[in-house]
């Protein structure tokens, strides 16, 4: 990390953030933000635009001092640092800044832009995956049924609860099996016009992690992930039809009852499916 992240703030100056998303993901995965601070060392949260609560990422500390000069100082602080204070916090976005532009960013776009450079990703063998009936993982099941049509290079997605051995940490992860020669950025995407039109995140919400399978040299994992009953949601793209798979459609009083557990059994019988035409 350097005293100022010029990639971000070379962004922000040129009003770039909406039409190079990856690039500004990028930046502050790479080269971190700096956070105002008051007396006593804690972040210092503001507004932005409205909408409640943000934690704001400066890109320099003369950055900081320019926009907040009643502050005491300021921290610089990586991706992982801004998660876990996103979690501490119940904040869910991160507002960078620089001498002359801004942006909010959801924080689980930062998650899932982290997760698909593997840098939390520990292996299949380290995480344990079941049925999730987390009021979020039933709304991301419900989201894809209605946007997966709009991406034709999406074949198949699997929501899970995963728990990561190694750690004990607990997360909602996104296994997504692509076609060939899908665009690079299509599950990005897929995330964003989900978090920006269908789900709007909570305080209390888990993390979300993303996944992306390649249906020929991960078709073993993706044989693994059919056995596991999880909520899936299929396209053809030929037909225009989405299949979903549920437990909750063969018992929806069980599933209501343990929605809000944040995990289901590791097996249950075969479920029911629901589908229709786009």
């Amino acid at each position: 990390m350097t005293d100022e992240n010029a990639i971000l703030a070379d962004i922000l100056d040129r009003g770039a953030a909406e039409t190079e998303p990856e690039a500004l993901l990028g930046a502050v995965i790479d080269s971190g933000v700096f956070v105002p601070v008051d007396g006593n060392g804690s972040a210092v949260f503001i507004g932005a635009d409205g909408s409640g609560p943000t934690i704001p990422g400066h890109v320099s500390e003369h950055c900081v001092r320019q926009r907040l000069p009643q502050v005491a100082g300021a921290v610089l602080c990586d991706v992982l640092r801004l998660l876990d204070m996103g979690r501490q916090t119940r904040i869910d976005t991160l507002t960078v800044f620089s001498s002359s532009g801004w942006a909010t960013v959801p924080l689980a776009l930062l998650s899932h832009a982290l997760e698909q450079r593997g840098m939390r990703t520990q292996g299949e063998q380290s995480i344990r995956l079941t049925w999730s009936t987390h009021p979020l993982a039933v709304s991301l099941r419900d989201a894809l049924r209605d946007r997966l049509s709009e991406f034709p290079g999406i074949q198949t997605v699997w929501i899970a609860h995963a728990r990561w051995m190694d750690t004990g940490t607990e997360q909602l992860m996104l296994h997504i099996a692509s076609a060939q020669g899908s665009p690079a950025d299509l599950q990005h995407r897929l995330m964003s016009t989900l978090f920006t039109e269908n789900i709007t995140l909570g305080g209390d919400d888990p993390s979300i992690g993303v996944r992306v399978l390649d249906p020929v040299t991960e078709a073993d994992t993706i044989r693994k992930l059919e056995t596991l009953g999880l909520d899936t949601v299929r396209a053809d793209h030929v037909s225009g039809r989405i299949e979903v798979v549920s437990r909750e459609y063969d018992d929806p009083q069980a599933a209501a009852a343990a929605r809000d557990a944040f995990q289901g059994p590791a097996s249950a019988p075969r479920p029911r499916r629901w589908w229709r035409r786009s």
